[in-house]
């Protein structure tokens, strides 16, 4: 190549890189800001294993039940409690919450279906989470550990053993109503048992009878958590509660 057309070659390419350098320069990608101002979120601590957050209401600590009514002939062992003679219902109320406890149906097998470690999770005192050995048990499906009682079998069956310590971690968003009463919002319920999802934020129907369908009383949008005593055994411990903001509609 003749010494002129090499040297205007270098001279056109060192332009088009300056020129793409300047345009990579002026052209940068603007950030996308949402516009809200945002309230800082709080500060807690996660807790260290079974260890409750810093921010988390603890119903029972292995030590005390002075959260509950109703427990009269309940006992305390070794850091759980047991079932009998009532129902346990929290002395305070609650709306939107995340909801920690930990339970064990009987080591020992008794009876089937229903009738073998049947308990519950009362959530607001009127959605019932089930609780049920249903490890080789049949049952209708809708009525096994991790339902919603007869409104909604588990994703899975993921039960542990019989005497085995399993865990539910609850979401509740409570229902909301309009001004005259009627729904708003249902609410909507996300557990995981043992870690593994099996109510993927579910709108409940209303509550979980036995006897008839599905039914919201009007304005009830905060209630106290219950744990059934159903004639078995059932133990728990390590129950913990956070508060949360109810969502916008």
């Amino acid at each position: 190549m003749p010494v002129a057309l090499r040297s205007s070659a270098i001279v056109f390419g060192m332009t088009v890189l300056v020129s793409s350098l300047g345009y990579a320069f002026f052209a940068a990608p603007q950030e996308w800001k949402s516009g809200v101002d945002w309230h800082e979120p709080a500060i807690i601590t996660s807790g260290d294993g079974p260890a409750p957050p810093s921010d988390a209401i603890v119903l029972f600590d292995g030590k005390s039940l002075d959260a509950w009514d109703g427990v009269g002939k309940w006992k305390i062992e070794n850091g759980y409690a047991v079932t009998g003679g009532g129902d346990a219902i929290t002395k305070q109320e609650f709306a939107d919450c995340q909801l920690h406890i930990e339970f064990a149906t009987p080591e020992k097998v008794e009876g089937s279906s229903q009738g073998r470690g049947n308990s519950g999770v009362f959530l607001m005192n009127t959605f019932e989470v089930q609780i049920l050995d249903s490890f080789n048990n049949e049952t209708y499906f809708d009525g096994q550990c991790g339902g919603i009682y007869k409104q909604r079998p588990p994703l899975v069956n993921c039960c542990r053993g019989p005497g085995e310590w399993q865990a539910y971690d609850i979401i509740l968003h409570a229902p909301q109503f309009h001004t005259n009463g009627t729904l708003k919002r249902p609410a909507t319920v996300t557990i995981l048992q043992n870690n593994v999802l099996v109510q993927d934020h579910l709108e409940l129907l209303g509550d979980t009878p036995y006897t008839s369908a599905p039914y919201y009383t009007p304005n009830v949008v905060k209630g106290p958590i219950r744990l059934q005593f159903h004639g078995n055994t059932v133990k728990y411990r390590n129950i913990w509660l956070r508060e949360l903001a109810a969502p916008h509609v």
